[in-house]
């Protein structure tokens, strides 16, 4: 950051909190999948955000929090330890909106 800037730049490693976005695909709706990625969020701590089927079949995770915690939840994801079975992830990393509280089901 330079002096008088008070916002930081996208490379300032003093920005701890991201917004973690992914797409899940696969056997993802009708086998509890939106329970337990919220469950894992909630075990994790510090992630806010939700989970919701979408209308193509896949489920997407929108998590915010410190990045070691949004990567924790993102690995579990793409571990095979979830219900149903994933064929992929795809996912991108944002600066937070915020206005979450918890981790919700949609």
């Amino acid at each position: 950051m330079t002096a008088g800037n008070t916002k930081p730049s996208d490379n300032d490693s003093s920005v701890t909190t991201v917004r973690m976005t992914a797409w899940v695909r696969g056997r993802v709706q009708g086998v509890g999948f939106r329970w337990f990625t919220r469950a894992a969020a909630l075990r994790i701590g510090g992630v806010e955000g939700f989970v919701v089927n979408l209308g193509d079949g896949r489920v997407q995770v929108v998590a915010e929090g410190a990045r070691p915690e949004c990567e924790q939840l993102l690995q579990w994801l793409r571990s095979g330890d979830t219900p149903g079975h994933v064929e992929g992830v795809t996912e991108i990393w944002d600066r937070p909106r915020g206005g979450y509280t918890g981790f919700a089901i949609r």
